[in-house]
């Protein structure tokens, strides 16, 4: 009630910075803080509202992975659509809230786009026309990594880097923040490039290892005149599709030459293929 108290029109940050607290050390803090939040972000008084809205992205920046994913629930995003919504509450909640609400979904799909509900949510609400158009988030508003980083993520990585953000996120200068929020954006788009390269290996690979599975079983069969037609054609289906695979891992080795450990899995894999096409050539061909 303190944090959110409408009669005061500064943000009080002592009783924000207590309330987070208060979130990560209470065994049930998790699952409440979005309830009551939910509750005062809906209060017809505007500027309750809106400092319970501040309260929500303090927590969302201090209270890690597990706080992310009770907001990521439709059980909380849909009481952030109701203060949207005519058939809720739109009709009465003051533009500010919802302009202010409307930011704060939109920044989430930015800043977390592994939540498909969230993303889900924004774009339910752009289609139905309730959000015209995404909104512009300030320059100077610093939004939080993603929780929890990587093992080996660049912030930890590029040490030059980080202590350039470190020193810029002290400053108090408007200009100072807006390069801290530029450069957060570079690092963190560096970091989803290197998550989406390793995904691609890790699946590619992972699709290698199935195939060709399936294709010795099938094959053990059609050694032995087993097969049926629905089942060569499987396997013909198998063979075309790890004769595209190829190419595929020789692009994921050439992105992978500074990862030894990586780059053995790719050329193992590629033994596997290589092995595989070439026993299904020898069984065809005595066919």
């Amino acid at each position: 009630d303190k944090a959110t108290d409408p009669s005061i029109p500064e943000e009080n940050w002592e009783c924000i910075q207590r309330f987070c607290a208060r979130v990560n050390a209470d065994t049930e803090g998790l699952s409440l803080a979005p309830r009551l939040l939910a509750h005062k972000i809906q209060s017809p008084q505007e500027m309750e509202a809106l400092h319970a809205l501040t309260v929500l992205e303090t927590c969302v920046n201090n209270c890690g992975e597990r706080f992310h994913n009770e907001i990521a629930k439709f059980r909380f995003l849909n009481e952030l659509i109701k203060v949207l919504s005519p058939k809720y509450y739109g009709t009465w909640s003051s533009e500010t809230v919802k302009a202010r609400v409307t930011e704060v979904l939109f920044s989430w799909t930015v800043w977390f786009p592994q939540e498909a509900k969230i993303r889900d949510a924004y774009q339910m609400l752009k289609k139905q026309g309730i959000i015209k158009e995404d909104p512009k988030l300030p320059e100077d508003k610093i939004l939080p990594p993603p929780s929890p980083r990587p093992q080996n993520s660049i912030f930890d990585r590029d040490e030059e880097k980080s202590k350039l953000l470190a020193r810029l996120l002290k400053s108090s200068h408007s200009e100072d923040l807006q390069a801290a929020n530029r450069l957060i954006k570079s690092m963190i788009k560096e970091e989803q490039e290197k998550s989406a390269k390793v995904s691609r290996r890790v699946s590619t690979i992972r699709e290698v290892s199935e195939n060709v599975k399936s294709m010795d079983e099938l094959l053990e069969s059609y050694k032995r005149q087993e097969l049926s037609t629905s089942d060569q054609e499987t396997l013909q289906a198998l063979f075309q599709r790890c004769e595209k695979l190829r190419p595929l891992l020789f692009r994921l080795a050439s992105e992978t030459v500074d990862d030894d450990e990586a780059l053995a899995e790719i050329l193992q894999a590629n033994d596997q293929l290589t092995r595989a096409l070439g026993q299904y050539r020898q069984v065809v061909a005595s066919h």
